[in-house]
């Protein structure tokens, strides 16, 4: 046998000696699988030092020791005229991407073509007869063009395409050329070399011979590519054969139950389209189940992954016929997958870990749209995504309308699912947004208001600056639609986001059941002095923050408390009053609100790290925005607090508190040194509900967090409070000793902190960690400060400077390096003065792997993101300490 001549059978594998790329990709492809000792073809390989240099002279005899072998084990014999083997030729490239032809049916010859009709059908004979010619027309077509012959070329080309007509307006050739296989031959007889059709060993090396020539022309002088030639079967031949095609488990779901269908009496699932929807692969008889299941999960077990798996049984025999990755399937069953893998001690808890996209968990902490039911519906493209998910609603333009509607179709029975649209959001929209399925905006981007407040509810948020409204009507693009119109919002975490006129379908996610706390759980095992946090606050976010996995709070943000519909107007009432006993009335009740919520946040984060920011949203985003706003807000101070104010003081008190730069303005701590009862109030509320969680003996870790500090003096005063001539201002600590000593408690272990999110906080931070025991970096605002760029309005020149690429990415959703360098700098000085100090990150930053990755390095305690990031961000840790140390064994 010639060296250069390959067999490899289920009991026949090539030898490793052999050198790869003298295979080509598919013929590496066959040894492989025949490796795995499932019934695969048989078949023999010409490799790269032969194939272009074919001579059929002294290649006959080793190619029919090569058949032999080849029908002793598939039981079926070349040119044997009653029930022939016919052979398929792959041209085996070691190009991923090729352009030579698929070549199948020799061995079908004048005196085989009886014995194969007899097996599969007159009509099927005549179409693999088109089949063969099909494929040697387009090797002669290839070298008439490295001939240069184009007229010849021409030729061979215009009978190649009517042949591709022929063979797809039929559902079998003898329906549509109402020719048979022989005639057939007959007409195309011609083409080849005299006998082509008559012997079927001279009809294999023909063929051979043209393909090896063309291999020769086609630069194939370095030796690159192989032929492969096995046997065909079919899942038409006979009485029991079939053809099918499954995943190893559902592709979707992850269960472990083979996926997929089977054909009985059809050549292959796409022979069968149109006619015969098959049957579910489950149902295929126990024996070749039982054989198919095993097939699939050693596959499985080998390659570590979800595979796709063809087979035929011809004659009660089963071929696999081909495996490879599976190319769609979900995240959920990856995981499934892995953790089924983990558990059996396949792979270690650590490959499972490393072997998912953090970010691909979205599709399973999000709703997907189902692609096949938008196909019809009309589209808008682009925008910036804001909060991943898809979602459907009827579309309103203002919160009072939203809501109005929501309370109708609930009394109703009716569809209660709405999307919210407007150019921007505020505080009074909060209640819509939480209500709604999904919220499109205008302004801003992924760190914008509305943005934000649906990543914290778990809704959908997509941002289209060429959004444009005009009263109850919108145009997106070329799309437009009115107020009550069913929309469908497509935010996927990764592509281009899609707006629909219309209701699509959508795959609800269930975490519970999709192997995720399980893999959170596997991720956390692997963190050792690093942690993921939330931004939580309310007590509902808290316990959704619990279950997937947060180990405490990063940011409570306590202005959110007073989004709601029953304390946002309470609020207004004490930032317009006009005096102190007026605003001490409003505060009172609000401390009796916000107590409420830290008791109940504090219960659910037993001995864990609660970070609990004092106010800092600026005001305007507090006060009345619209004329139905407003005339809420007077009737709340007439009917409720029996106040007499006229439209006008009202308007003039707003009017007295707006500022030109409110982002930049009297918010934060200088809300706290201007009104220092509103700070006093949040830290009395929090240390009640502190106290009265320890009365219950549950134990917790409380911060306090001091917003937009500039400087340590700042930090001090409200931190510890401080005496001048004729006016004392109350810290933080003497607030909570004074409180202490009322209810005779014992002393509480909690620390106060800075947000550091100012350039000079950061340059500060030596200064400031005499007074801080902890730095929390607010990223979104550090980084427009750092950069000088609105998160609220970048988008209106981002398109531009990514165009020149002036700017590498969305600055916030990827740290830029300034703002890196800051961090890293902060970090250094706020250690040197004090080494003990805690330091973590908040906000959304805080979900991409990246940065998580960068504070790790960095030497952060902690990240904190929204409760549906918590997942994201852990498993990003979790790789990345895997990946410190195996960087680290390697320098070992």
């Amino acid at each position: 046998m010639d060296k250069r001549i390959h067999f490899f059978s289920r009991h026949d594998v090539i030898p490793p000696r052999t050198a790869p790329e003298l295979l080509g990709i598919r013929g590496r492809q066959a040894n492989q699988f025949a490796g795995l000792g499932f019934p695969v073809l048989p078949g023999f390989i010409l490799d790269a030092e032969i194939a272009s240099e074919i001579k059929p002279g002294l290649l006959k005899k080793d190619l029919a020791l090569l058949l032999e072998k080849c029908a002793g084990i598939v039981g079926k014999k070349y040119g044997d005229p009653q029930n022939p083997l016919l052979l398929k030729v792959v041209i085996s490239s070691n190009l991923v991407i090729t352009v030579y032809p698929a070549l199948h049916n020799f061995g079908l010859v004048k005196s085989t073509l009886e014995g194969f009709a007899s097996w599969a059908g007159g009509d099927f004979a005549a179409q693999e007869v088109l089949f063969l010619v099909r494929g040697l027309l387009k090797i002669k077509e290839r070298i008439k063009e490295l001939e240069g012959n184009s007229r010849e070329g021409g030729e061979i080309f215009s009978r190649i395409t009517a042949l591709d007509r022929l063979l797809a307006s039929q559902g079998s050739a003898r329906e549509g050329g109402k020719k048979t296989a022989a005639e057939y031959m007959d007409e195309y007889a011609p083409c080849f070399p005299e006998g082509f059709f008559d012997d079927p060993g001279e009809q294999l090396l023909t063929a051979l011979e043209e393909i090896s020539r063309m291999l020769r022309m086609d630069d194939q002088n370095d030796r690159d590519t192989a032929l492969l030639i096995q046997p065909m079967v079919y899942g038409n031949y006979g009485g029991d054969s079939s053809s099918g095609d499954f995943f190893s488990r559902n592709a979707v779901t992850g269960e472990k139950k083979l996926q997929g269908r089977f054909f009985r009496g059809k050549f292959n699932g796409a022979d069968a389209a149109g006619q015969d929807a098959g049957q579910d692969i489950n149902k295929i008889g126990p024996v070749y189940l039982e054989q198919l299941q095993k097939i699939a999960w050693t596959l499985e077990d080998k390659f570590k992954e979800l595979r796709q798996i063809r087979f035929v049984i011809e004659n009660k025999v089963l071929w696999l016929i081909d495996q490879r990755p599976a190319d769609q399937k979900s995240v959920q069953a990856d995981i499934k997958l892995l953790l089924d893998l983990a558990g059996r001690k396949v792979v270690g808890g650590d490959y499972a870990v490393k072997a998912i996209d953090p970010l691909r968990l979205n599709e399973i902490l999000h709703p997907v749209i189902y692609p096949s039911s938008v196909k019809d519906l009309k589209k808008w493209a682009g925008g910036i995504a804001g909060a991943p998910g898809a979602a459907i609603g009827r579309v309103y333009f203002s919160t009072e309308a939203l809501l109005e509607a929501r309370k109708n179709a609930l009394s109703r029975g009716k569809d209660g699912r709405f999307i919210l649209c407007a150019a921007a959001s505020f505080a009074e929209d909060v209640k819509a947004i939480e209500v709604s399925a999904g919220v499109l905006s205008s302004e801003g981007g992924y760190a914008a208001h509305a943005s934000v407040v649906a990543r914290q509810y778990g809704k959908v948020s997509l941002v289209a600056p060429e959004l444009k409204i005009k009263g109850k009507k919108a145009l997106l693009g070329e799309l437009a639609f009115a107020e009550g119109d069913c929309i469908t919002l497509d935010v996927p975490f990764n592509g281009e986001a899609a707006v629909y006129l219309g209701s699509a379908e959508l795959i609800e996610p269930d975490p519970r059941e999709s192997g995720l706390p399980e893999l959170v759980a596997l991720s956390k095992g692997f963190l050792k002095n690093f942690h993921v946090r939330a931004n939580a606050d309310t007590p509902r976010d808290a316990a959704l923050a619990l279950s997937f996995g947060a180990d405490g709070i990063g940011l409570c943000r306590t202005e959110h408390m007073f989004f709601k519909a029953d304390r946002i107007n309470v609020f207004r009432w004490m930032l317009l009053s006009d005096s102190k006993e007026e605003r001490g009335k409003a505060l009172a009740d609000l401390q009796v609100m916000q107590r409420n919520d830290f008791y109940d946040i504090l219960k659910i984060m037993a001995d864990k790290e609660v970070a609990v920011r004092l106010l800092d949203s600026p005001l305007h985003e507090f006060l009345p925005h619209n004329a139905g706003e407003l005339q809420g807000f007077l009737d709340y101070l007439t009917n409720v607090r029996k106040l007499k104010v006229s439209k006008a003081e009202v308007l003039a008190r707003i009017e007295a508190l707006r500022e030109f730069n409110p982002m930049l303005g009297r918010r934060g701590c200088r809300l706290a040194v201007s009104y220092p009862e509103i700070y006093a109030m949040q830290v009395k509320a929090v240390f009640e509900a502190l106290y009265k969680v320890r009365s219950e003996k549950i134990e917790v870790r409380l911060e306090i967090m001091v917003p937009l500090v500039m400087n340590a003096s700042e930090l001090k005063l409200i931190a510890y409070g401080k005496k001048i001539e004729g006016f004392d201002y109350t810290g933080i600590a003497d607030i909570e000793e004074t409180l202490r000593a009322e209810k005779k408690a014992k002393p509480a272990d909690y620390r106060i902190g800075a947000m550091i999110e100012l350039p000079a906080a950061a340059l500060g931070a030596g200064e400031i960690a005499k007074y801080g025991r902890f730095f929390s970096f607010g990223t979104n605002d550090l980084t427009q400060t750092v950069l000088g760029i609105s998160r609220d309005d970048f988008t209106a020149f981002m398109p531009d400077y990514t165009r020149f690429d002036l700017i590498n990415g969305n600055p916030f959703s990827a740290l830029d390096p300034r703002v890196k360098e800051l961090i890293a700098l902060a970090v250094e000085r706020g250690r040197l003065t004090r080494p003990d100090l805690a330091c973590g990150l908040c906000g959304e930053h805080g979900a991409n792997p990246d940065n998580v990755r960068f504070c790790m390095e960095l030497g952060l305690d902690y990240v904190s993101c929204s409760p549906y990031s918590v997942p994201i961000a852990l498993l990003a840790a979790a790789q990345a300490e895997l990946g410190r140390g195996e960087a680290a064994a390697r320098k070992i």
